[in-house]
């Protein structure tokens, strides 16, 4: 580990003071105020040696500077004017910087939303981030879409959110947002975090979900089938994937054709089937999503009827 200072309570408190900051519930901004909490983020990221992080909405720079004393090379996206101003100086106070430059060393700020950015100085292998609340699901699912060299995600996200994240068929939770995150890869609840390791304290428990990206070619046209089917599935949950497909497929009659040529009972429901199965029925689907109507994902694949709450 490198030597770094990770922030405090009071330097928290200190930093948001001197920027004349009010967290606000509406940027979902909700600040780590334990170092020990912070390392145990890293700990639970499961990162390979010096790896090249993104971090998303790093806020006054507590999950930032646990990234870099562990000795990753950080990639910090915040969309906050007033704290990407601020951010490279606390990394300079707290960090490490260049002897030879005078630069904080290890790190790079992209001062954009998340949900707009299509490119990084370079390419991460891997996304570690406190997600605010309002935005989680639809930000990881762009930066999954978008960046192929990712191998691993470890985010912190709402607790309820990270649930429905990592469960499978048959659970309640289990909906669109599992379905594409496991699209990508082995989803996983990796931990709890209570709420008064944060500025100001949230309402609810937070949650770990770890992602070991297994799925390295993305075939564009294959994700807009599947997540097109997916939301077809889930937009109404108490109704037969006959009856629920019947607009994707057509015609009712040619839901049922196309369930029972990948081998799924008509009379089922989506929060039965699982990844394979959803993407052998997007295969047997094939051009039937063209004749529906239009695709109403948002950014990253994450579906307009599909919010943070279950």
């Amino acid at each position: 580990m490198l030597a770094v200072t990770l922030l405090t309570a009071r330097d928290i408190r200190e930093i948001a003071a001197d920027i004349g900051l009010r967290p606000t519930k509406q940027k979902g901004q909700n600040f780590v105020i334990d170092p020990n909490t912070v390392r145990s983020i890293v700990t639970s990221a499961k990162l390979q040696g010096h790896s090249r992080v993104v971090e998303i909405g790093p806020g006054l720079g507590s999950l930032t500077l646990g990234l870099l004393e562990a000795g990753h090379h950080v990639t910090a996206v915040e969309i906050d004017d007033v704290l990407a101003a601020r951010l490279p100086a606390t990394v300079s106070k707290y960090g490490q910087t260049s002897a030879d430059t005078g630069d904080v060393a290890n790190f790079e700020l992209v001062n954009a939303d998340a949900l707009r950015v299509t490119e990084l100085p370079s390419a991460p292998d891997a996304l570690v981030a406190n997600l605010p609340y309002n935005v989680a699901v639809p930000v990881l699912l762009h930066f999954l879409e978008i960046f192929p060299s990712l191998q691993s995600v470890l985010v912190m996200v709402q607790l309820e959110v990270a649930e429905r994240l990592a469960a499978g068929p048959g659970s309640r939770t289990y909906g669109v947002p599992s379905v594409k995150a496991q699209w990508y890869g082995d989803v996983t609840l990796a931990g709890r975090i209570g709420k008064n390791v944060f500025w100001p304290a949230p309402n609810i428990d937070s949650g770990l979900v770890h992602i070991d990206v297994t799925r390295t070619h993305r075939d564009p046209h294959q994700r807009r089938r599947l997540f097109n089917v997916v939301d077809a599935a889930f937009a109404q949950r108490r109704k037969t994937l006959r009856a629920a497909l019947a607009t994707w497929a057509g015609s009712p009659q040619q839901a049922e054709e196309l369930l029972h040529a990948a081998g799924i009972d008509p009379r089922t429901r989506g929060e039965a089937l699982d990844v394979a199965d959803f993407e052998r029925l997007a295969a047997a689907g094939e051009g039937a999503d063209s004749a529906a109507a239009p695709d109403t994902a948002a950014p990253g694949g994450a579906s307009a009827h599909e919010g943070q709450q279950p």
